[in-house]
């Protein structure tokens, strides 16, 4: 992961934590020995691990992009269309540019598209339900630091608001929104989100002052450490 700095690190995960994400997606969105993932998220960015071991454990079928894919809106609409592709993940931007190339009644294959890396805003949330009026759609958020996502959002079924929430904790996460002394903040009073429980990382690879920084004991749990996001909430 680089966050905002642009100097990639490496971010020790644990197989529990990567598990967890999976055991929660299954339960959650529930993929069958029918349904068709598209993977076409590089393999150095996290949204890969699910891509491919969500639907291999569930018994469903990962259908692999070409290289470079993921960047041609065009060619995905093709591979989704000819491959009747079920569930299907983008980052906001990339969405956007992506139903651009959807005419009306395309991808109708697509039963769910699920948002995370960047905001989800409420007009893409919209242009979702009115070119893919028959697709579920989910706004997840989380940090490389955290086994990829930790907390979701069902955009179904409500009205949009402007601002899409990025929802609760999933399995075996708690979320904390802290002052600048580590002190719950009042409902409706902006903190630094933190991260604590199962999906929580080691640490960054041969990083410990940096470690030491972002993840720290936590003072609501027992044994239990917290990520630092950075993140305003």
């Amino acid at each position: 992961t680089s966050g905002t700095t642009g100097r990639p690190k490496g971010v020790m995960n644990e197989h529990r934590a990567v598990v967890n994400r999976l055991c929660w997606a299954q339960a959650a969105y529930g993929l069958g020995g029918g349904d068709r993932v598209l993977q076409k998220t590089p393999l150095s960015f996290d949204v890969s691990v699910w891509e491919c071991f969500w639907p291999l454990l569930s018994g469903a079928c990962v259908v692999l992009a070409r290289a470079e894919g993921q960047k041609d809106p065009r060619y995905l609409v093709g591979v989704i269309e000819s491959q009747r592709i079920g569930t299907v993940h983008f980052v906001p931007s990339m969405l956007r540019a992506f139903l651009d190339e959807v005419v009306p009644g395309g991808c109708s294959s697509i039963g769910h598209v699920i948002c995370s890396g960047e905001a989800l805003s409420g007009s893409l949330a919209r242009l979702v339900r009115e070119r893919l009026p028959q697709a579920r759609l989910s706004n997840l958020y989380g940090p490389t630091e955290a086994a990829v996502e930790v907390t979701a959002w069902d955009c179904d079924n409500v009205e949009i608001p402007e601002n899409i929430p990025i929802g609760r904790p999933i399995w075996n996460t708690r979320t904390y929104i802290l002052d600048d002394s580590g002190e719950p903040v009042p409902i409706g009073v902006g903190g630094e989100l933190h991260i604590g429980g199962v999906p929580v990382a080691r640490g960054y690879l041969n990083q410990p002052e940096l470690t030491a920084e972002r993840f720290i004991a936590s003072p609501f749990v027992a044994g239990d450490r917290l990520y630092k996001t950075g993140d305003l909430a």
